[in-house]
C-alpha cells in the first residue's frame, strides 16, 4: 500500500516563509524528524541527532559534493552537506547515507566511508561522515529540500555562501578528507599474543582474522576524524608463508629492511594517511621520515583485546 503523504501547514512558520500557512507535502518522515533541545538550551532539528555526508573525489584535484538548501529549509539559500535527522535505529553512517540518497540522486552503494567528526551539544549531536567515491558521478537534486547539488573544488568552498555551522567547521573538515590506511608490521608486534614471531601461516591467519573484526577506530594517530574506518594492511616478512587477504584486510610481504619500509610508508595516493604499527625502532624512524604516523603495538593489541 502506498505511503500516505503527510501535510504540514506550519512548515512556513518554522522556516520563516512569507506565507506561514503554505502547505508542503512531506513523504517518508521518520521518528527522528522533529525538534530537540540540547542541554545548552538550543533547538536543533533531529530528535535523535543529525548526520551529514561530506563526500569527496580527486579528479585529480579534490572536490566535495555540496547541497544548496531550498529557501523553505533551515538556512535556505546557503551551501552545506546533504544530510538531516537520524532515525532512532540509525547510526551516523546509516543516517547520512539515507538522507543523501533522499535529497539527491547519489547512489549510496558507491560511497566508501573513511571517518566521522562529531559536534556534541549535550544530549544532541551532529556527526559528519567523511567518505569518497572512486569515480565522480553526476548528482542531481531529488527533493524539495534541495535547490541544487554540485561538485565544488575545495579551494572554492569558502567563497560560497555557506550554512554557518558548516562554515565554522570547514577547516577541520577539509583536513579530514583522507583515506586512512593502517599498516601492521606482523613481526614487530609485542604482547601476550606475540610470544613467538608472527611469521607462521597460522599466526598470520589468526592476526588477519582478528583485524577483520576490528571495526572503526577512535582517535587514530594523526587523524583529524574522531572515528576512522581504516583500510588494513598486514606487512609480513618477505620470508613468511603466504596468507590470503580477506575483505577489508590485505596481506603483503615486505623485506625486513628499513629502506624498503621507508618506501612502503609513503602514501600510495594523495589522499592516503598511513599509520604504521611496529615496535621496531628503526622502522618507526623510517616511517616517520617518510611522512607516516606511527603507533605502538600495545595500542593495537589493546584494541583487539
Amino acid at each position: 500500500m502506498p505511503e500516505k503523504p503527510m501535510v504540514s501547514p506550519v512548515v512556513g512558520v518554522v522556516f520563516g516563509l512569507a506565507r506561514p500557512h503554505l502547505p508542503v507535502t512531506l513523504t517518508g518522515m521518520g521518528d527522528g524528524d522533529g525538534w530537540a533541545e540540547c542541554d545548552e538550551g538550543h533547538r536543533h532539528w533531529g530528535r535523535h541527532g543529525a548526520a551529514g555526508l561530506l563526500l569527496y573525489h580527486r579528479d585529480p584535484e579534490p572536490h566535495v559534493l555540496l547541497q544548496k538548501r531550498a529557501l523553505l529549509s533551515i538556512g535556505g539559500g546557503t551551501w552545506g552537506l546533504l544530510g538531516g535527522a537520524r532515525h532512532s535505529h540509525e547510526d551516523a553512517v546509516a543516517g547520512a547515507l539515507r538522507e543523501a540518497g533522499e535529497e539527491s540522486t547519489l547512489d549510496p552503494s558507491v560511497v566508501r566511508v573513511h571517518g566521522i567528526i562529531g559536534e556534541h551539544h549535550g544530549g544532541w549531536s551532529y556527526e559528519t561522515v567523511i567518505a569518497s567515491v572512486a569515480e565522480r558521478p553526476a548528482v542531481r537534486r531529488a527533493s524539495f529540500e534541495t535547490a541544487a547539488v554540485a561538485w565544488v573544488h575545495v579551494d572554492e568552498v569558502p567563497r560560497k555562501k555557506l550554512f554557518p555551522p558548516f562554515a565554522d567547521g570547514w577547516s577541520r573538515l577539509r583536513a579530514a578528507l583522507v583515506r586512512p590506511v593502517l599498516v601492521v608490521d606482523a613481526a614487530g608486534l609485542d604482547g601476550p599474543d606475540a610470544d613467538r614471531p608472527t611469521d607462521g601461516t597460522a599466526d598470520l591467519a589468526r592476526l588477519r582474522d582478528r583485524l577483520t573484526a576490528l571495526g572503526p577506530v577512535t582517535n587514530l594517530p594523526g587523524a583529524a576524524a574522531d572515528l576512522s574506518y581504516p583500510e588494513i594492511v598486514i606487512a609480513a616478512d618477505g620470508a613468511a608463508p603466504a596468507v590470503e587477504g580477506v575483505d577489508g584486510v590485505r596481506v603483503v610481504t615486505v623485506p625486513k629492511d628499513p629502506e624498503e619500509w621507508a618506501r612502503f610508508a609513503i602514501p600510495g595516493a594523495p589522499d592516503e594517511h598511513r599509520v604504521i604499527v611496529t615496535g621496531d625502532p628503526a622502522l618507526r624512524d623510517r616511517a616517520k621520515a617518510a611522512g607516516a604516523s606511527v603507533a605502538d603495538p600495545r595500542w593495537l593489541l589493546d584494541l583487539l583485546a
